[in-house]
């Protein structure tokens, strides 16, 4: 049996490397120790806001994680990893910037390298389109599960109860973030500006539609073996999808921090190696079938993260404060699973 040791020292090590990198990186852009100390410093924080951003995705994704094929399931943990640390955190940035200012993707990079404040003043200007897209996304997993018709275990019983038998009306969850889009862009200032996040929002549920109906379709009872594997593959895109939809804001908001790529790399992409660990751990250990309600602080905490993506359009939502409300929500469920857990075992005496 694994310790915690053996599932985060390879995340642990992993940090001490970043943690270099992002010292050497700002050796070579000041000349001075006291510029490298305050890369450190900052890859420390990123590594740190983008595990605090991510338990809940570490959570969906160890809920997905069971209903796939073992030889899925370690796709997901090996090149999934190297899909969300360096394609989300450092090719994604690059291809945005890219597309924006009309570069190619080397010119992106020594944009990045050479001039970080236009570099990051371009990335920064696709929030909109980005927080449409990421939003409507994240929105539309969240009403997926609190609309299931089938859900039966309730954590906040007076808001969920209702929204499941709203559920057995067919595609309510669609209707409902279309509905969330229409009413926010009419507080966007321009007809340009309303487009665009109209438009990114729709992108947004449509990918989710198709990616749910594809696995779905795949997860059908009589599929065979071979659709299994079909199955679980349109499952790793799901938390592709999903991972990426979660690192859009993490991104951005890192450059709240620094305008430095490298550092951001270093320090998102340790992040995402603690989500990875913990995502192993909650698979391994079984966690989420000892902890009745943690499913749900999750879903609750992807809720309010495509909330505040969502309001980010019209004011700075500070990353500590999202992930604050994300770690409180999934507190609680964990309070209140250890709460109902001691209670059954005092009726069963």
């Amino acid at each position: 049996m694994k310790t915690l040791r053996q599932y985060y020292t390879g995340s642990l090590v992993v940090t001490v490397v970043g943690l270099i990198f992002g010292g050497w990186i700002g050796y070579i852009y000041s000349g001075t120790w006291t510029g490298a100390l305050q890369a450190v410093f900052l890859t420390f924080i990123l590594s740190v806001l983008e595990t605090s951003l991510s338990f809940d995705n570490a959570v969906v994704n160890a809920t997905v994680l069971k209903k796939m094929t073992p030889v899925w399931r370690h796709r997901f943990l090996t090149w999934g990893i190297l899909i969300a640390v360096f394609g989300m955190r450092i090719v994604f940035p690059l291809a945005i910037v890219s597309i924006l200012a009309n570069v190619n993707p080397w010119e992106a990079l020594v944009l990045a390298a050479t001039k970080p404040d236009d570099y990051a003043k371009i990335m920064t200007s696709s929030h909109l389109q980005l927080a449409g897209f990421g939003g409507s996304f994240l929105l539309m997993v969240a009403l997926k599960y609190f609309f299931d018709r089938e859900k039966d275990v309730h954590w906040l019983a007076w808001i969920e109860r209702p929204l499941t038998k709203m559920g057995k009306i067919s595609a309510i969850e669609l209707a409902f973030c279309l509905m969330v889009f229409y009413v926010l862009s009419l507080f966007l200032p321009g007809d340009n500006e309303k487009i665009v996040f109209i438009v990114s929002g729709i992108f947004g549920m449509v990918t989710f539609v198709a990616v749910d109906g594809i696995s779905a379709m795949l997860q059908m009872p009589e599929a065979g073996k071979r659709d299994v594997h079909k199955a679980s593959a349109a499952m790793f895109l799901y938390l592709e999808i999903l991972d990426a939809s979660f690192s859009f804001d993490g991104v951005i908001g890192a450059f709240a921090l620094t305008n430095n790529l490298f550092i951001i790399a270093a320090g998102l992409g340790t992040g995402a190696m603690f989500v990875r660990s913990m995502t192993i751990h909650l698979v391994e250990k079984n966690t989420l079938s000892h902890f009745r309600y943690l499913e749900h602080g999750a879903f609750y905490a992807i809720g309010a993260l495509a909330l505040m993506m969502l309001f980010g359009v019209y004011m700075h939502v500070p990353e500590v404060i999202t992930g604050l409300i994300g770690a409180i929500l999934i507190g609680l469920s964990l309070w209140s699973s250890i709460r109902w857990d001691k209670k059954q075992k005092k009726q069963k005496r």
